[in-house]
């Protein structure tokens, strides 16, 4: 019999073991938990766990959001609406030294309000943009760069996939942690600009000139976009609809939207509907194997000791902070963001709540965080995503060119923890 004491440290080993072998996250800790409960509590109730536990999870209420807002970001896609947003970008912002960089940032956001994914918006903004700098005798490094950190905006601008899973685990209001990531998204956003403009600046060639009834008239083509973020956020934060109903919606109104521009067909949405299923399943299996590696966790009662732990650092409420955020900075380097957000969240959360941090601010700083790890080596997702599509260019280069975006998430984080009224003050405000 092994002691209770050593089950924890020997599942976290073989949860890293079977990743190694890239054995995928979600059986991964699946296994791990399962039979980690077993050694525990016993081999029937371990099955019972199994059994149950999966059909409790897919049908839970709250976590209908995923595929819907997962189906919207593929609609709009389909839909030509991300095209849209980089050419307005290109009207309003392409005069300036740098300006197609700028307008690809900006790009990124306004996709992200409708998608929630960060790998969707680097892997769709490098078809569209990515050409488009190319043929303007933007650097390749600066090109990537831009692309893979705008990308990153994606898990944190609403809707967001990632903030959604994490409200789910920590049981917080979800709609409170959408509107508490647009400040800070809406800073993200003028930080990237900035460093474009910083960094890059003076190198970057100019476009054409701006020429006002152009840049207006080009503003008809995001109306869709602008619609679809107003539905969403706006019926969440006057208290109209729960996050679960208002992704709801916006699938059916980016259906709708799509089909009464002629860019969408029944083909396209039974495409659609095909990929979201695909993305949504992989999504579903991860959060099954994480609960399944809780129940775990749980019975060998890893958080309490692992929070009790880092209260007997006496490190004070910011440096033990300052240790888990750093911690899952480098975590970053080796697993996804989904994966860190559902299997570290669990073990650090009692020590969050237990030093006093608002949840929904940690929610928003702890996205932050892992906005990190989509750019940073080794595994840096959005970074293999963009190779994956522009095959030409090395991943060094695309690693060197996110580095000033990489310094500029650091101070924004910096920011947001001195000053938490920047992430909380528009939640209060809601009805």
């Amino acid at each position: 019999m092994i002691p209770i004491d050593l089950l924890a440290p020997l599942g976290f080993a073989a949860l890293f073991a079977m990743m190694i072998l890239r054995v995928p996250v979600g059986i991964a800790m699946g296994l791990v938990g399962v039979f980690g409960f077993a050694g525990v509590a016993g081999l029937k109730p371990a099955l019972n766990l199994l059994a149950q536990s999966p059909i409790r999870t897919i049908t839970d209420f709250n976590l209908s959001l995923i595929p819907f807002f997962i189906l919207m970001g593929v609609l709009a896609t389909n839909s030509g609406m991300s095209r849209e947003l980089f050419q307005a970008g290109r009207k309003w912002f392409g005069h300036l030294r740098g300006g197609m960089a700028i307008s690809t940032i900006g790009a990124c956001a306004g996709f992200a309000a409708i998608c929630g994914s960060s790998v969707a918006t680097a892997a769709t903004m490098t078809k569209i943009a990515l050409p488009e700098m190319k043929r303007a005798g933007y650097p390749d490094e600066v090109s990537t760069g831009v692309v893979a950190a705008g990308g990153t905006l994606g898990i944190l601008i609403p809707p967001s996939v990632v903030l959604a899973v994490y409200g789910f685990i920590t049981e917080q209001d979800i709609g409170k942690l959408f509107i508490a990531g647009m400040v800070p998204g809406l800073l993200a956003v003028l930080m990237y600009m900035g460093t474009v403009r910083i960094a890059h600046g003076r190198r970057l060639p100019a476009g054409d000139r701006f020429v006002l009834r152009e840049a207006l008239i080009s503003l008809r083509g995001i109306w869709a976009v602008m619609l679809l973020f107003l539905a969403i956020i706006g019926s969440i934060y006057f208290g109209f609809a729960t996050a679960t109903e208002a992704a709801a919606v916006g699938s059916f109104l980016t259906a709708a939207i799509g089909f009464a521009r002629g860019r969408l067909t029944p083909r396209g949405l039974l495409d659609a509907l095909v990929e979201a299923l695909r993305t949504s399943v992989a999504i579903y299996t991860i959060l099954i194997g994480a609960i399944l590696f809780g129940y775990f966790l749980a019975v060998t009662q890893s958080p309490q000791k692992i929070t009790a732990w880092l209260v007997a650092l006496d490190l004070g409420a910011y440096g033990t902070l300052a240790l888990i955020l750093v911690f899952f900075v480098l975590m970053g380097c080796i697993l996804d963001a989904m994966a860190m957000i559902i299997l570290l969240v669990p073990i650090v959360f009692p020590v969050i709540t237990q030093l006093g941090f608002d949840p929904i601010w940690f929610g928003v700083i702890i996205v932050m965080t892992v906005e990190l790890g989509l750019i940073t080596p080794p595994v840096g997702m959005n970074v293999f995503v963009i190779n994956s599509i522009a095959r030409t260019i090395p991943i060094t280069t695309i690693f060197r060119g996110v580095l000033p975006f990489v310094i500029a998430d650091v101070l924004r984080l910096v920011l947001l923890v001195a000053v938490p009224w920047i992430v909380l003050w528009l939640p209060t405000t809601m009805r």
